[in-house]
């Protein structure tokens, strides 16, 4: 009996001591919104070449609702083994000023991994209509306030929160039309259902080059490379206003510091595949791969920046 409870004691140190490898199963990667935007697209051009260097299946897992709180909230009550982890888009930092009562904390329920990069933004309109010009889009609100309404690919999203800014800055009244996600607002976009969309350059700029929209602005600090006719909005119309999207890459709190400098070092890697560097620069996509605590920090300053312009205009999630 003795000589069976020293084996048994010892099978189970033995166990203990030896590490499952990682990963030994599939990956579930969430993207809070509908296939078809940015946030889906940057997901399924990585996951080839991390499922190679990772040696495991990356399943993308499109979890839409509630400017992406929905798929982040899933995130949060996911185990932190290294088996979950979030793509989020700048919406995260927004949702805790316009959403009450989060079903999780934004900053103590995720570790960060990267700042995967960023986007200026573009404002377009379709072909068929009078507008050639933001100027032209503020003048006819102001000729009819509350006439021309805008899209975005999400309520409390920055695209959502500059056209509050430029109508509070240039005193029009602008309808927000919000979708859950850049592509169905982009498909409205197209067929011409909504007058005016802002979206990121990385997601409307390929309509913009065929000419099915017409780009009047765009939001960056400075002229987009794909169309640098196009004036900057603090040219056009808002000197000083300027803004861009971004998107980041996180993971459950307390999953593992080993587990989560191996995905860093694998999603860094595919995001500067020589093959995919063409179609960011044509997105207009600016990959900065940054370390997690550079990304922690930047998210911090993202939600004190858009909680006070939240406060300010008094923005809600339905508006």
């Amino acid at each position: 009996m003795l000589a069976r409870f020293v084996l048994a004691v010892t099978l189970l140190w033995c166990a203990q001591g030896v590490a499952q490898p990682w990963p030994s199963r599939p990956i579930r990667l969430i993207v809070p919104f509908p296939p078809g935007g940015t946030t889906d697209l940057i997901a399924r051009m990585v996951q080839p070449y991390l499922q190679q260097s990772l040696g495991t299946t990356i399943v993308v897992d499109n979890r839409g609702g509630a400017s992406g709180a929905i798929g982040a909230g899933l995130a949060a009550r996911a185990a932190p083994d290294g088996y979950t982890f979030l793509l989020v888009w700048d919406t995260h930092a927004i949702n805790p000023s316009v959403i009450p009562n989060l079903p999780y904390d934004t900053t103590k329920d995720f570790a960060p991994i990267m700042l995967i990069g960023t986007s200026g933004m573009v404002i377009a309109t379709h072909p068929a209509t009078a507008y050639r010009s933001l100027k032209d889009v503020i003048a006819a609100a102001r000729a009819k306030p509350g006439s021309i309404s805008y899209g975005t690919p999400g309520a409390g999203s920055i695209p959502h929160l500059m056209g509050a800014l430029l109508a509070n800055t240039t005193k029009t009244t602008l309808t927000h039309v919000p979708y859950k996600g850049g592509g169905p607002m982009a498909v409205d976009a197209l067929a011409g259902h909504i007058p005016v969309a802002i979206a990121t350059v990385a997601l409307l700029s390929p309509h913009v080059q065929a000419g099915r929209l017409r780009a009047l602005a765009v939001t960056s600090a400075k002229r987009a490379s794909q169309f640098p006719e196009v004036p900057t909005i603090s040219e056009d119309a808002v000197p000083g206003l300027a803004a861009d999207s971004w998107w980041g890459l996180l993971a459950p709190a307390h999953t593992p510091g080993s587990i989560m400098s191996r995905m860093h070092a694998e999603f860094a890697a595919a995001l500067r595949a020589p093959a995919l560097q063409e179609r960011w620069n044509q997105n207009g996509l600016v990959i900065v791969a940054s370390p997690p605590a550079e990304f922690g920090a930047f998210l911090a300053s993202e939600i004190a920046r858009w909680g006070k312009v939240v406060r300010d205009n008094g923005i809600t999630l339905g508006q």
